[in-house]
């Protein structure tokens, strides 16, 4: 029973409750990755440490997530991919309303000018495949710093 100067009806305090947890979810990483053994090896150890994502296939699912699921905090992307290819999909997403996305491309078939073209871009990093333990060691420490869960 509610006391005299309680100023919230009870189905006030629930849909404040609701909307307060929603917002103290965990952030996700999106992982866009074509191939499916890797996209599925990455995402599970990320789990694995704790950190929440979301995997797709090319660049088209990757944007419906982008559109939908407003928890994205970091992009991980290949470069070879189809129907549009890494760099390009990074300038779209520089593009859009959120340009700001913190991203990391890990990629096997880079070029020095896709390194250069990903750093105007402004990825927080780039690295190159296979992802041995020191790498993997290392991108679960940037996730964390970029999603603010240390």
């Amino acid at each position: 029973m509610p006391e005299a100067d309680d100023i919230l009806s009870e189905a006030e305090r629930k849909a404040l409750a609701s909307v307060t947890a929603r917002g103290t979810a965990l952030p996700k990483v999106l992982i866009v990755e074509d191939d499916k053994g890797s996209r599925e090896a990455l995402a599970s150890y990320l789990k694995a440490h704790g950190i929440r994502c979301l995997a797709a296939e090319n660049t088209t699912v990757a944007f419906d997530y982008l559109k939908r699921e407003p928890r994205i905090g970091l992009l991980i992307t290949d470069l070879r991919m189809q129907p549009v290819g890494g760099i390009e999909f990074i300038e779209q997403i520089r593009e859009s309303d959120q340009a700001a996305l913190p991203i990391i491309i890990v990629s096997g078939d880079a070029k020095v000018q896709d390194a250069i073209a990903a750093m105007h871009l402004s990825v927080v990093d780039f690295l190159l495949k296979p992802l041995d333990q020191e790498k993997l060691e290392k991108l679960v420490k940037l996730v964390r710093h970029e999603l603010g869960i240390g």
